[in-house]
């Protein structure tokens, strides 16, 4: 059984790394092998609508046409049997490396003949983790649940569970006092570190040890 995380942030080492490390640490528990990409690593772009995957007789029915450093990424995503995502959210939605990520995983296995959308014939369970510095009433005020909601819906075409977690008033910097961020109560972020953040981490686990057990 494999699993492997695609970490949507540039940073590699704060809060949606933290959190897809947790799942993974949950996905190992279980007996499956990990794996942890960082898209920000990689030289690649977006879906180009060259709409090969489409085309009959090309040879690369399912498969993305594509070649660059997504590629190999793209190849091992669709031999595991979870992919366990992460991103911040940034301007309202996931980061560009994120959304150029999904739109080659999910173009190559959307079907235009199927009734059910999909020519994916295999299995792969889906988790994501995102972050965010507003705080939760805010997420849903603002309707973020129907963009996780409708991703979710989306990976479900790869046949698998799917599921996400939100963290959310996450603390953003080493030194609140070195940045213009006087909207943001500092005393208030430590306090979300220290008291809730490790239940994200519990939670991102869980999600990863499910997943992986569905699997099973």
């Amino acid at each position: 059984m494999k699993a492997i995380a695609i970490n949507g942030s540039p940073r590699k080492n704060w809060n949606t790394a933290t959190l897809l490390k947790k799942a993974l640490e949950g996905a190992e528990s279980v007996g499956a092998e990990t794996e942890m990409i960082n898209l920000y690593d990689l030289d690649f772009k977006g879906c180009t609508s060259c709409f090969f995957c489409k085309r009959k007789n090309s040879g690369f029915s399912g498969q993305c046409a594509m070649k660059d450093d997504l590629t190999p990424v793209l190849e091992k995503a669709m031999a595991s049997d979870v992919i366990l995502m992460g991103s911040p959210i940034y301007i309202g939605y996931i980061t560009g490396e994120m959304k150029s990520f999904l739109e080659r995983l999910l173009f190559m296995n959307l079907s235009y003949d199927s009734p059910n959308g999909t020519n994916f014939k295999g299995r792969i369970s889906t988790g994501f983790v995102y972050t965010m510095g507003i705080p939760h009433d805010v997420v849903d005020k603002w309707g973020y649940p129907f963009i996780f909601d409708t991703n979710m819906k989306i990976m479900r075409r790869l046949n698998g569970d799917s599921e996400y977690i939100v963290s959310a008033d996450n603390y953003q910097f080493d030194d609140y006092s070195k940045y213009f961020a006087s909207n943001f109560d500092e005393k208030h972020k430590a306090t979300v570190k220290a008291e809730i953040f490790p239940d994200d981490c519990r939670k991102a686990f869980e999600m990863g040890a499910r997943l992986c057990s569905n699997v099973k």
